[in-house]
């Protein structure tokens, strides 16, 4: 008899069977139960924070746009974008491009469901990436509320935007860069948060050293 035709008895093949489905089933389990406990990428911080998130007032958001003087042609990016009102304001009046970045987890959660309540997620990206390490060669607007000496951190990488791209800071200032303009705006009278007043700078790529 041929030794390929050897019959296998019905018990030694259901137990081979039987194995064969326990290790599936084995490696399919420990499968999902790795991708279970596997953290996803926007729920866990890069680092600190090295800012307290602050929102932005609408009447403060609006005029950094206007001082940005936007082009239909511009790609807006907000380094610390929060709960993501700059982006969605940029998109939303000017229909331009908009990548908001911020490394806490909470922040980009919050920014992501602006995005969607506001329907132009067309238009914005929303990014956990730490502002230090990012990329953003493509900006031709940048937008920042964060700290002077963050400011000066970020002077390289903001040197290296193509000629004519305008940085708008809001309250401080960049050390060794003369700014292009400076508004002061007051809050009104009927303010619920009372009476204060925003300082706006704002550079155009190649800035006048300070």
């Amino acid at each position: 008899m041929n030794r390929h035709s050897i019959p296998i008895p019905h018990r030694l093949l259901a137990a081979l069977c039987l194995t064969n489905l326990t290790w599936t089933v084995f490696a399919q389990t420990n499968a999902l139960n790795t991708a279970a406990s596997a953290p996803s990428e926007s729920s866990v911080p890069l680092k600190k924070p090295d800012v307290v998130f602050v929102p932005t007032r609408p009447e403060v958001v609006d005029l950094m746009l206007q001082m940005a003087e936007i082009k239909t042609n511009d790609i807006l990016y907000d380094l610390g974008c929060g709960d993501g009102r700059i982006v969605v304001a940029a998109a939303k009046k000017y229909g331009i491009k908009a990548v908001g970045v911020d490394i806490d987890p909470q922040r980009v959660k919050e920014s992501v469901a602006n995005v969607r309540s506001n329907k132009v997620e067309h238009l914005v990206t929303i990014k956990q990436a730490d502002i230090f390490e990012l990329d953003f060669q493509e900006a031709t607007v940048v937008t920042l509320y964060l700290l002077p000496e963050l400011n000066v951190r970020l002077m390289p990488k903001l040197a290296k935007l193509k000629p004519g791209s305008r940085i708008i800071s809001d309250d401080f200032d960049m050390k060794g860069a003369k700014p292009k303009e400076v508004v002061h705006l007051n809050s009104s009278p009927d303010d619920e948060n009372g009476e204060a007043q925003n300082t706006l700078y704002k550079w155009v790529v190649p800035w006048d050293p300070e």
